[in-house]
């Protein structure tokens, strides 16, 4: 009976030993970390928890390496921890963080491609975002062309939007991407096209899309700035626009398109002199360019001049055109092109 007494009295005494040292350890491993603000950590694909422990000891804000040691051997957290870069926020213990990280959506950057750019400037925005992996060296329109395997001009083969990205993300996977968009946006839009339109494939659709791009901000003349394209291409008329001109004039243009510069036969894109579309697109275009190419306003506009204020005035007659020219140009353009010759006549020409 003594014995089992003293059996009992053991027992209860390694009881109360487990649940002091249990307490005790709890509390130790309960205790938060010494970041008062938060704190960035970047965990890189199969780095261990023991380098992850002392480097997050080492930068201050980590109070103990061996009690984050010690909870995922308790835990099992380890397991669910990801590569990629997190906000550890303050007040987290060291049993908490790992559970928080398992959970925990990782940072995100943000590039944009702007619609109406010419890619040259998209891929300058993708060299120069922050932690953008560069796997492709330096970002030259000739390097993504091959990168892409494409068979026509790269002007235009990227979508134009907003790209989220993970740090050290490979910006291939960024071009990969907006290839990939732009196409599927460019055949859901060709697939909707109206009838008896006057090109003979998506490209070309988008080679108009890009010009309408350049041309107006504004997004419900887009539709009609198609419409006056897609009458002139028709009626055999010249397209008559400054931006594709400038697009061929490329890095000799410097702010000021001139009269021998719209007389220049050798520019293969100048469209004043040579009827049809350009060789190929001249800026990034977004969906409503590109529906608007496929979709054109109809009516009986054959030519637009700037009004000054971002916005357009339409005309069906050269007559009317000639009269919005002197209205909206002539007295605050001192070289500015007026339209020819009825055959030749203009649509945009500021």
């Amino acid at each position: 009976m003594m014995l089992k007494r003293l059996l009992l009295a053991m027992i209860a005494l390694l009881v109360l030993a487990g649940l002091i040292l249990g307490s005790v350890g709890y509390w130790w491993l309960s205790q938060k970390n010494l970041n008062q603000t938060s704190v960035v950590v970047v965990i890189e694909k199969g780095q261990s928890l023991n380098s992850m422990a002392q480097q997050w000891e080492d930068q201050g804000w980590l109070r103990s390496a061996l009690r984050l040691k010690v909870a995922a051997r308790l835990t099992g957290g380890a397991r669910d921890v990801r590569a990629g870069e997190f906000i550890i926020p303050p007040g987290l213990s060291s049993l908490s963080i790992l559970p928080y990280l398992a959970e925990a959506q990782t940072r995100t950057y943000r590039v944009s491609l702007i619609e109406g750019r010419r890619l040259s400037a998209a891929l300058e925005a993708l060299s120069q975002a922050e932690y953008l992996q560069q796997d492709l060296g330096a970002l030259t329109v000739e390097r993504v062309s091959d990168y892409l395997g494409l068979t026509v001009h790269a002007e235009a083969q990227l979508y134009p939007d907003t790209y989220v990205y993970h740090r050290n993300q490979p910006v291939s996977e960024i071009i990969t991407q907006a290839h990939e968009r732009l196409n599927k946006v460019l055949n859901e839009e060709w697939q909707a096209r109206v009838a008896n339109l006057p090109y003979t494939s998506p490209y070309e659709a988008l080679v108009m899309a890009s010009i309408i791009e350049k041309e107006t901000g504004v997004a419900s003349e887009r539709p009609v700035i198609a419409g006056v394209f897609v009458r002139r291409l028709q009626k055999n008329m010249r397209l008559e626009t400054d931006p594709t001109v400038i697009y061929g004039l490329g890095e000799s243009f410097d702010g000021n398109l001139t009269r021998a510069h719209l007389r220049d036969r050798s520019n293969p894109y100048n469209t004043y002199r040579n009827k049809g579309l350009p060789p190929g697109p001249i800026a990034l275009a977004g969906r409503e360019a590109i529906r608007a190419a496929l979709n054109p306003a109809e009516g009986t506009e054959l030519f637009f001049v700037a009004r000054g204020d971002g916005s357009h005035y339409f005309s069906s007659t050269l007559e009317e055109h000639n009269k919005a020219v002197r209205r909206y140009q002539l007295s605050r353009r001192s070289d500015y092109r007026s339209a020819p010759k009825a055959e030749q006549s203009s649509g945009e020409t500021d």
